[in-house]
């Protein structure tokens, strides 16, 4: 396996450029991308700063989607599959329910069967375990990820996932030209410029009022240091972890994090993980996002990240 192994790093090493790329769901009318941006640099060091202390390492390589999930994302997975059961928030009183604004009203529980239809519509593992009577279950220690200690949230065998507290957490932070990591998620120790909507370094879609709503997922501020969009402001965005970070207690809280549109500065910094998570809450300010397990296409960085998720699967084994 070693030499293998080595083989595989040697053959991709000069073929490595990271690039982001979009994965196709559904069908005809119903057919809708995600585009993911590779996280990469495993094994990247903590940060101590924040909250909480320690975040931010991840051991392996993964994909970030680029963009909130959007009101058509959602509608199109609800008409596809016939039904997933997700309502969305009726924003005509925030800005309206334009297709390409943020998917928002959605309980933690809801994303994760959103996340189980673009692993199943795929042919994957679906994430998390839901019974027949779609309550949400905790997996067998033989058949959760390992994280550094069980994740029993989410499938060892997941494509598509909702990011982890660290996940998310480097994908907003961490710089990893520097190896350093900043306060806010537009790679900077001092606040961004607050705005409406646009695509601007160093600004991000919040200071407003509460009845202005979110901007297009696509429109809602300047990208983190590895190229995501509006991990601050916006909408808050729900992380797949517990707010205890254990992952052991089915309808435990949730960790939130990124602020929305009318939050205070603060709220989009690393030291700032909401509190009131439930994951049966709808809320107008919640939306999420979508990981995903690197691309063997995007080279150097897919065969790390499968390598490191080949371990890591060996070892829950």
């Amino acid at each position: 396996m070693k030499t293998t192994a080595a083989l595989i790093l040697l053959a991709f090493t000069l073929l490595y450029v990271p690039t982001a790329q979009a994965d196709t769901f559904g069908g005809g009318a119903n057919q809708f991308a995600i585009e993911f941006v590779p996280i990469g640099d495993p094994d990247n060091p903590d940060d101590n700063t924040g909250n909480p202390d320690p975040a931010g390492k991840v051991e392996y390589a993964y994909r970030m989607g680029k963009y909130e999930i959007s009101r058509d994302m959602v509608t199109k997975a609800n008409n596809e599959e016939g039904s997933l059961g997700i309502t969305l928030q009726d924003m005509t009183s925030f800005g309206g329910n334009g297709a390409n604004r943020s998917a928002t009203g959605v309980t933690w529980l809801e994303t994760a069967r959103f996340v189980n239809w673009l692993n199943t519509s795929q042919g994957h593992q679906a994430a998390y375990n839901f019974d027949n009577s779609n309550n949400f279950q905790l997996w067998a220690s033989t058949d959760a990820w390992q994280t550094g200690g069980e994740n029993l949230f989410r499938h060892k065998d997941a494509y598509y996932f909702l990011p982890s507290m660290d996940e998310w957490y480097k994908a907003a932070y961490y710089d990893a030209s520097s190896s350093t990591y900043f306060n806010f998620p537009t790679g900077s120790d001092a606040a961004p410029t607050p705005v409406s909507g646009g695509t601007t370094a160093g600004t991000a879609v919040y200071g407003h009022p509460g009845l202005q709503g979110p901007a297009d997922i696509t429109n809602a501020g300047g990208l983190s240091p590895y190229g995501v969009m509006g991990l601050g402001g916006n909408v808050f965005e729900w992380e797949e972890t517990e707010l205890h970070l254990v992952n052991n207690t089915p309808l435990f809280f949730r960790g939130l994090r990124g602020g929305s549109w009318d939050s205070v500065s603060g709220v989009l910094a690393a030291s700032d993980r909401s509190i009131n998570g439930s994951p049966t809450i709808e809320d107008f300010i919640i939306d999420f996002r979508v990981a995903s397990i690197p691309e063997p296409s995007t080279g150097l960085l897919g065969v790390l990240g499968m390598l490191g998720l080949m371990q890591r699967r060996r070892r829950s084994s």
